[in-house]
């Protein structure tokens, strides 16, 4: 599997944005509408926007209307009770000799993420970020040193509720600290359980323990991994070793780390997963420096590249993955089509417009999940019922 990761930059929803939207679509179309038919309205979404999150409903409505989209992409971008959605992933925050520092690593298929580091300068406020979900973002930063990061709590109630991708982008673009981020988390409902960290240039820190069915729950606590009070969901917990990873970050946390002490621990085993197989390796690593307004994005070769939000540049990264984790190739990969790729291809044509073969890689990604994933148990994307264990 190999991923071409771009970074792309405007101040309004426009041509960047559009190239999100072509990227992204429709892989996300596949996974949303027919599991989405008969549960949550467009209206549902409009209501709720308003309600929960109303600075969001005019970007949302520019956003639609830059990109021309029509009712499921529109309702989509509102991402009220979208089907259920689940990531690895492993993230802390500490204060070094050279300020705020938070780093996560994202798990997941490779083939599922977007790839895309994104900034924004739109309604006025900057934000950069790793897109997820189109209009959301599965970790980034603001202007006002505000950086977030988040993992799946590890449960699978499900209630109303936006996905966490829309409550990170609303976060960043309305909060100013660590403090607002709270209360903004308190207000606003998620659709799952999901452990968001947060630090500012200030500082301060936390994490917020969040869930459909029980108010947030603000921990000191300076990491996370995949559960919130505990394992409850024992299946899960095994195959992620959410509790492994966790005892690794709290002795590593102790002993005062450095930025670069963490950089090296979120590169190795357990905290770096290659368990691509069964969908949860590590994509990529994001370090970021609030104060600084920088950010890194790093891979297990040693590859990286910087990014500057006050400064932003277009850079291209190719990178494959494998059994010894994420490298950048020496020449340009192609991936074994597996059998049932053919089967996909009955529904989304092989001659669609795919430079370096990433689009039809991700479609097929969600068309396998969608289609095939309970083979193993997981319905990360599709809308089976999991068991607990």
């Amino acid at each position: 599997m190999h991923l071409t990761f771009r970074s792309l930059s405007e101040d309004k929803p426009g041509n960047a944005w559009r190239q999100v939207v072509a990227h992204g679509w429709p892989g996300w179309k596949e996974w949303y509408v027919e599991r989405q038919r008969g549960k949550a309205s467009f209206d549902d979404a409009r209501r709720a926007v308003r309600r929960h999150m109303p600075e969001f409903e005019l970007l949302w409505e520019e956003l639609s209307e830059a990109c021309q989209a029509d009712g499921a992409l529109t309702q989509f971008l509102g991402f009220w009770c979208p089907p259920r959605y689940l990531v690895n992933c492993s993230q802390a925050v500490v204060v070094d000799d050279d300020g705020p520092f938070l780093i996560r690593n994202y798990d997941l298929d490779p083939a599922l993420n977007e790839a895309t580091f994104l900034t924004t300068n739109w309604r006025g406020t900057r934000v950069c970020g790793m897109v997820e979900a189109m209009a959301g973002l599965a970790d980034g930063m603001n202007e006002h040193g505000l950086a977030a990061s988040l993992t799946f709590g590890g449960r699978v109630v499900t209630g109303k509720g936006f996905g966490i991708p829309l409550i990170m982008r609303y976060l960043l673009q309305s909060c100013r600290d660590t403090q607002d981020a709270i209360e903004a988390m308190r207000a606003v409902p998620t659709h799952m359980s999901y452990n968001v960290t947060v630090i500012d240039k200030a500082g301060d820190w936390a994490t917020v323990f969040l869930a459909p069915d029980r108010p947030p729950m603000v921990r000191q606590q300076a990491w996370a991994t995949n559960h919130q009070l505990g394992v409850e969901w024992p299946r899960h917990g095994r195959v992620s070793n959410t509790l492994g990873r966790a005892e690794h970050l709290e002795d590593l946390l102790r002993t005062s780390p450095q930025g670069h002490d963490l950089s090296q621990a979120f590169n190795k085993a357990p905290i770096f997963s290659t368990n691509y197989a069964e969908g949860f390796g590590t994509v990529y690593t994001a370090a970021y420096r609030p104060t600084l307004g920088t950010v890194q994005l790093s891979w297990k070769d040693g590859t990286r590249k910087s990014f500057d939000l006050h400064q932003p540049s277009h850079q291209a990264q190719p990178i494959a993955y494998g059994a010894d984790g994420s490298f950048a190739p020496t020449a340009p990969t192609q991936d074994p089509l597996p059998a049932w790729y053919q089967q996909f291809l009955t529904s989304y044509p092989a001659d669609l417009p795919d430079p370096d073969g990433s689009l039809h890689s991700r479609m097929a990604a969600f068309w396998r999940r969608n289609h095939l994933g309970q083979d193993q148990g997981w319905s990360n994307l599709t809308g089976q019922t999991d068991t607990q264990d």
